[in-house]
């Protein structure tokens, strides 16, 4: 492949030519006409030939420039169409991510009230338990849950988090579970999560001895709430998240008790420098109302940050 010039030098040729003056296309770069004078020569230098024809006050482009034109300047006109279209695309798109478990209950089943409300804007989500590095990906937005302050990006705090035990209404029959201690001698999922004990506690149970053995542990409350909807056992999960399948009974929370995290909660987060940008900016204001709508369904306590 040839070795292309220096693009500088190019950009000017460019310039100078399709302007036919050297003080225009000065003004045009944010250069002065001695800068425009040099990288020009040293194009010509470089190729050998002539681009223009310098006349006492004026130039014009030689045999050679004229040949040259009308490529360079379609080059650099594709070059910027290029990259039009890909800043269309970008603002026209919102890539969000979210952790599995709310991602894949709670706004995935009113993400298309968004896409709704703003036709004019795609909307790509992905899930993922692992923390987005926004550097390293196209991620616009995503929703993470943690302590928050985290270094270079803007976290707005959207609720605690909290969990619940939750079975089949076939499970808490047939084993008879009528109070919170009933719950020490059943299948639990992830048995030895520390979640399970500090539920116990607050449920006013003396908290067991660990578990002689680990359980089945899984990546998510989707698919814990697979293997509780089957009657394997009961799942530490997040009410508010499973309000469908709780109204119409396919899932049952056999108490009112709560874990709630005292430093964990769920955070919309972007980089700091995007504050402002259109399509996260109507993202958090649609989010945040839609939460309001399930504020009655909870305790004041959860919609306050954690210390």
């Amino acid at each position: 492949m040839p070795k292309i010039p220096p693009l500088a030098a190019v950009r000017t040729f460019e310039a100078a030519g399709r302007l036919q003056n050297f003080s225009r296309a000065a003004e045009e770069l944010g250069m002065t006409q001695a800068a425009v004078s040099y990288q020009v020569r040293q194009l010509e230098d470089r190729l050998g030939r002539a681009l223009f024809v310098r006349e006492k006050g004026r130039v014009r482009l030689s045999e050679t420039g004229q040949r040259l034109l009308p490529a360079i300047s379609g080059a650099f006109a594709a070059m910027g169409d290029a990259f039009a279209a890909l800043g269309s695309d970008e603002a026209e798109v919102l890539t969000i991510n979210a952790a599995t478990s709310f991602g894949g209950t709670w706004l995935s089943a009113r993400i298309g009230g968004f896409q709704l409300a703003y036709p004019e804007l795609a909307v790509r989500m992905s899930m993922s338990n692992e923390l987005v590095d926004f550097d390293a990906s196209n991620v616009d937005v995503a929703i993470r849950i943690g302590r928050g302050g985290w270094p270079g990006l803007r976290g707005d705090f959207l609720m605690r988090q909290y969990l619940a035990p939750m079975a089949s209404p076939a499970f808490i029959e047939a084993h008879d579970i009528r109070e919170p201690a009933d719950l020490l001698r059943v299948q639990r999922l992830a048995p030895n999560d520390s979640w399970w004990a500090e539920w116990f506690t607050a449920a006013g149970v003396d908290t067991p001895p660990a578990p002689s053995r680990r359980g089945i542990e899984l990546d998510s409350q989707l698919q814990e709430a697979s293997a509780v909807q089957a009657g394997f056992g009961v799942a530490m999960m997040t009410p508010l998240y499973w309000h469908a399948e709780l109204a119409s009974g396919r899932i049952v929370q056999p108490f009112d008790t709560l874990y709630v995290s005292a430093t964990s909660g769920m955070w919309l987060v972007h980089r700091e420098n995007r504050l402002g940008v259109r399509k996260i900016e109507r993202f958090r204001e649609w989010l945040r109302a839609e939460l309001a709508k399930d504020r009655h369904l909870l305790p004041d306590a959860l919609w306050q940050p954690p210390s």
